[in-house]
C-alpha cells in the first residue's frame, strides 16, 4: 500500500480555488488531474514529480499526471492569464515593481529541453542546467510570479534534431536573456496590471538593449549597474578625437562625492530591525561607445556606520522630481524574486519536473505558479478577514509588525496539516 499523505477527497479550499480553471480542460479528467498535481505540489514530499505524487497522492497515477504537462490537450497560457487577472483585481495594492530576473534549473545529462554548461544561479557558478526568465510583481502587500520562460542558448536553436526531440515550437528562435525580458514585459503590460517600474539585476541593468527597450515602452526603471557602468555628469557633446572625455565609471564618480552628502534611508522592517544604508544620487546621462543616450539618476549605496556590505550602484530614468527614498524602494523590492524562488523550488518542487520537453517544463511552471498564487490567495485573505484592533482603524498595509504579510510558509505549513488530517481521515474510511 502506498504511503497516502493526501485524502482522495479534494482540499476545500484549493478546489474552490482551481474550480475557475476548469474551463481550459475540454475533459474532467484534466480537471482532476490539475487537482491531484497541485495537491502534490502542496504535500510535504521530498521531490515533487509525477512518481512521488502518485505514491502518495490517492485517486491518480503517473499516467493521468504525465498526461497533465505532455498529453492532454489545454490551454496553459489562457489559463495563466488568468491566474494573473485574479490577482491583479483581487490581491494587488498597487505602486508595485516589475522584477525581472532568471533562475536556473542544475541538471544531469544533456537530453532535457535547454539544458547546457552555462551559468546557474542557484548554485552561483558556471554548471549544467536549465534557465528560466521571469517577470514578477511585488508590492509592500504582496508578490507574485506573472510568467516564466525557458532561455535556449544558441547551441539548442542551430540544432534542428535536437529542437524537434525536445518538442520546441518552430517559431521559438534565439532570444537572449534581456530580449525574452522585453517580451515577457510586453505580456505584463498587454495584461494591464499596474506598476509604478521595472527592477532588476546587474545582468539586465548593464545591457544596453534592455534599457533601451525599456526606453522604447516608456517604462520607469530602477535597475543595478555595475561599478563600471559609463557615465556623463554634464551632457555637452564629446569630441570627435577623444570620445571618452568627461565619461567615468560609477564608482569613480560617486566616491568622490563628499561624505556629508549621504543620507541615511531605511526600506524595509525586518526580523532583527529596519533594514538601512546610505545613499546619494547625481543627475548624469548614460553613455554607450561615447554617445550621451539617457539623463537620469545614478545612485549610489554604501554601508552605514558599523555596517559590513559592499557598495552598490543603480541607474533610473525617473525624472528629476521623484525622491531617492522613493526610487531606493522600488530597487529594493526586488528581493523578493528570491523568496519566491525559494518557495517555488524547495516547497512546491519547480526545479523537480524530470521531463524532456518544452511543453512540459512550461506546464510545470504554470502549475507552480498557479499553486503558489493559491496560497498568496490564502495568505492575502486571511490577512484582510482579521479582527480589526480597537481604536482609530488603520490601513490593513501598515508596515506596523502586528499587521505585515502571513510568511507564506506558514501559509503552506497549514495546507500541510490540513492535507495530513484528510489523510488521516480517509485511512480511516478505508
Amino acid at each position: 500500500m502506498k504511503k497516502v499523505i493526501a485524502s482522495d477527497t479534494p482540499l476545500p479550499e484549493l478546489a474552490a480555488y482551481l474550480e475557475p480553471f476548469g474551463q481550459h480542460f475540454v475533459r474532467s479528467e484534466g480537471r482532476r488531474s490539475m487537482e491531484r498535481y497541485s495537491t502534490g505540489l502542496l504535500s510535504d514530499l521530498p521531490r515533487k514529480n509525477g512518481e512521488t505524487i502518485e505514491a502518495h497522492v490517492p485517486d491518480t497515477n503517473y499516467q493521468r499526471l504525465q498526461s497533465l504537462v505532455v498529453g492532454i490537450q489545454w490551454q496553459e497560457q489562457d489559463a495563466n492569464q488568468q491566474r494573473v487577472s485574479q490577482l491583479r483585481d483581487e490581491v494587488l495594492l498597487g505602486d508595485g515593481v516589475f522584477i525581472i530576473d532568471d533562475t536556473g534549473f542544475p541538471k544531469q545529462g544533456q537530453a532535457s529541453v535547454g539544458v547546457a554548461y552555462q551559468y546557474c544561479g542557484e548554485l552561483g557558478k558556471v554548471a549544467n542546467c536549465q534557465v528560466a526568465v521571469t517577470c514578477h510583481y511585488a508590492d509592500v502587500a504582496t508578490t507574485w510570479p506573472i510568467n516564466a520562460r525557458m532561455y535556449l542558448p544558441e547551441e539548442w536553436t542551430e540544432d534542428k534534431v535536437r529542437l524537434n526531440q525536445a518538442g520546441v515550437p518552430k517559431d521559438v528562435e534565439f532570444q537572449t536573456k534581456p530580449q525574452i525580458a522585453l517580451d515577457l514585459l510586453d505580456e505584463a503590460i498587454g495584461w494591464n496590471i499596474p506598476h509604478a517600474a521595472v527592477v532588476s539585476d546587474a545582468s539586465y541593468g548593464d545591457n544596453p538593449t534592455f534599457l533601451a527597450g525599456l526606453e522604447e515602452r516608456d517604462e520607469r526603471y530602477v535597475v543595478a549597474v555595475p561599478c563600471d557602468f559609463r557615465v556623463k555628469a554634464t551632457r555637452g557633446r564629446l569630441p570627435d578625437d577623444d570620445p571618452q572625455s568627461g565619461v567615468q565609471r560609477a564608482d569613480t564618480l560617486l566616491k568622490q562625492l563628499p561624505r556629508r552628502q549621504w543620507t541615511t534611508i531605511r526600506w524595509r522592517e525586518g526580523t532583527k530591525g529596519w533594514l538601512r544604508k546610505k545613499f546619494i544620487s547625481l543627475r548624469v546621462w548614460r553613455v554607450l561607445e561615447g554617445e550621451c543616450l539617457t539623463q537620469g539618476w545614478l545612485i549610489g549605496e554604501r554601508p552605514g556606520n558599523g555596517q559590513q556590505g559592499e557598495w552598490k550602484y543603480y541607474f533610473s530614468d525617473f525624472p528629476p522630481d521623484v525622491p531617492l527614498r522613493q526610487m531606493v524602494g522600488y530597487v529594493h523590492q526586488r528581493w523578493q524574486i528570491d523568496r519566491f524562488y525559494q518557495d517555488a523550488k524547495q516547497h512546491l518542487g519547480w526545479g523537480d519536473y524530470q521531463g524532456r520537453k518544452w511543453i512540459g517544463f512550461h506546464r510545470h511552471t504554470i502549475l507552480v505558479m498557479l499553486t503558489n498564487s493559491f496560497l498568496v490567495t490564502q495568505e492575502w485573505r486571511q490577512r484582510h478577514h482579521r479582527p480589526r484592533e480597537r481604536g482609530r482603524p488603520r490601513n490593513p498595509f501598515s508596515l506596523r509588525r502586528d499587521r505585515r504579510r502571513i510568511p507564506i510558509q506558514q501559509i503552506h505549513k497549514q495546507v500541510i496539516d490540513q492535507l495530513w488530517n484528510m489523510a488521516v481521515e480517509y485511512h480511516l474510511r478505508r
